[in-house]
């Protein structure tokens, strides 16, 4: 594993915000270059969690990335650790505040947060994977936004299924936002976190043709990786997995946010990412990383002889009804 350095014509004024993590690459084939970003969300401040994703982007871009992937909820974060006061029968008026805060920060799609990230993705000539808190009155949704290069915004998915207490404050999802896109660099779709683990939602993206399956979530557990090199197998797709790396101190100090299920040291590892690009034969080109912010890339090089071995939407006669 290298580290690359900014090279001279980086597209941004200050130094990189961290190194990028390369696994090498296949220059004799046609590829596509793609960077996972593994970085933490500035909590309760959407604003500037929007200037630290195009630092990012700029910075993925400076190396060649031609699509960048970002985690589970980066623009309006993953409230890991709080149970917003809840108990059945009841909600604490604390609880009731840090929800305020946190729909506060989620944002309306469309909207002027779209546009800044539509904005981006025409900017640095990327297509632009990212995750989101999306609000819609007063409910909110986990999302995953899709950009493409020309500054264009394509499309949503909304998390289908949110996991255990995910559900007391976001909504449900359904199978009117389960898109793959079709573009220059491939077909493109999402599945977040573990509705990875749902058969019938991965089985309709193989039934669509999907080439680059992206998986933002907020799993760092090492069995994470049994799931997405599964997904590649499955599917004859690369499978690119983006997580958060957070410490304790990303999020707001107590007593303003209590974190409940770890200790409270500002410097203790909450989320230690753990994300990773996986080829359709199985082979990881590039982490998983569990050490820090980082931009994971890697090329995407098209497996045509593994491809055409097996993929599971043609040769199963299955039908899904979504």
């Amino acid at each position: 594993m290298a580290l690359i350095p900014t090279n001279s014509h980086s597209q941004v004024n200050e130094g990189p915000l961290f190194a990028e993590v390369d696994m090498g690459a296949d220059s004799s084939a046609t590829s596509v270059r793609a960077t996972v970003v593994q970085a933490s969300t500035i909590f309760y401040d959407t604003p500037a969690t929007l200037d630290k994703a195009e630092r990012l982007l700029a910075e993925a871009a400076s190396y060649g990335a031609q699509l960048v992937v970002f985690p589970e909820a980066f623009i309006g974060g993953y409230p890991r650790g709080s149970n917003f006061g809840v108990t059945v029968g009841n909600r604490t008026a604390k609880g009731k505040e840090d929800f305020r805060k946190y729909h506060a920060a989620a944002i309306d799609v469309p909207g002027p947060e779209v546009d800044r990230l539509a904005a981006m993705a025409g900017k640095y000539k990327v297509y632009l994977v990212m995750g989101v808190i999306e609000r819609e009155g007063y409910t909110l949704y986990c999302t995953v936004l899709f950009f493409d290069s020309q500054g264009r915004y394509l499309g949503k998915h909304r998390k289908v299924m949110p996991t255990a207490l995910e559900r007391v404050i976001w909504g449900f999802g359904d199978g009117s936002t389960i898109p793959v896109f079709e573009t220059p660099i491939g077909k493109i779709g999402a599945a977040i976190c573990w509705e990875n683990k749902m058969p019938l939602l991965r089985m309709a993206m193989y039934a669509k043709g999907i080439e680059i399956y992206c998986a933002p979530t907020a799993d760092s557990r090492d069995v994470w990786q049994a799931s997405m090199t599964h997904i590649a197998l499955e599917g004859g797709c690369f499978v690119l997995s983006a997580n958060q790396f957070c410490r304790r101190k990303d999020y707001p100090p107590p007593p303003e946010y209590l974190f409940l299920g770890t200790e409270e040291d500002p410097d203790s590892v909450v989320c230690a990412g753990g994300s990773v690009i996986i080829s359709p034969s199985g082979t990881v080109l590039a982490g998983p990383n569990y050490e820090g912010e980082a931009l994971i890339s890697a090329d995407l090089v098209a497996e045509f002889p593994f491809l055409y071995n097996f993929r599971t939407a043609s040769h199963c006669e299955i039908n899904v009804c979504i």
